[in-house]
C-alpha cells in the first residue's frame, strides 16, 4: 500500500466518485478543478487508486473536506480514516485559528471521529447547482 500526498490522477478521481456512489463529476470540469485543490492525498494498492480525498478554499480562512472515496471492494479495512488521517494533519498544520473548515458527509459516523459536529441547529448546509 502506497499513500500519495497529491490529488489522484483525473480518471482515477472520476472513477473512485462513481463506484464510491458519490455524485459523477464532468470530466471538463475535474480537469479544471483538480490542479486548484489545496491539498489531495490517494492510496494505491496492486497499482489501483483504491482511495482519495481533497481538501479546496482559499488556503486561510476557509477549508472544504472534497471527495473522500473508497472503492467499495476496500471498504471496511481503515483506507477511509487513514485518508482523513492525513487531511486532518494538513488542516492541523495549515489551517488558522478561527479559520471554518466544512464537509458535506455522506458518512458522518467516519468525521465524527475526527471531531467534526453537525451545524445544526445554528446553521443549515446548502448548495446551488448551475443548470438546474
Amino acid at each position: 500500500m502506497n499513500v500519495l500526498e497529491n490529488v489522484a490522477p483525473l480518471e482515477d478521481f472520476l472513477r473512485l466518485r462513481l463506484i464510491s456512489g458519490l455524485t459523477p463529476r464532468p470530466k471538463v470540469a475535474a480537469k479544471k478543478g483538480l490542479p486548484n485543490s489545496l491539498y489531495g492525498v490517494h492510496i494505491i494498492i496492486d497499482n489501483t487508486v483504491v482511495a482519495m480525498g481533497r481538501v479546496v478554499g482559499d488556503g486561510a480562512l476557509n477549508f472544504e473536506v472534497v471527495d473522500v472515496a473508497v472503492d467499495p471492494q476496500y471498504q471496511g479495512q481503515g483506507l477511509g480514516r487513514l485518508i482523513m488521517e492525513h487531511i486532518m494533519r494538513y488542516l492541523k498544520i495549515n489551517a488558522s485559528e478561527g479559520a471554518y473548515i466544512t464537509l458535506l458527509a455522506d458518512v458522518p459516523a467516519l468525521y465524527k471521529k475526527f471531531g467534526f459536529i453537525l451545524s445544526r441547529p445554528e446553521c443549515e448546509g446548502m448548495h446551488w447547482e448551475p443548470g438546474v
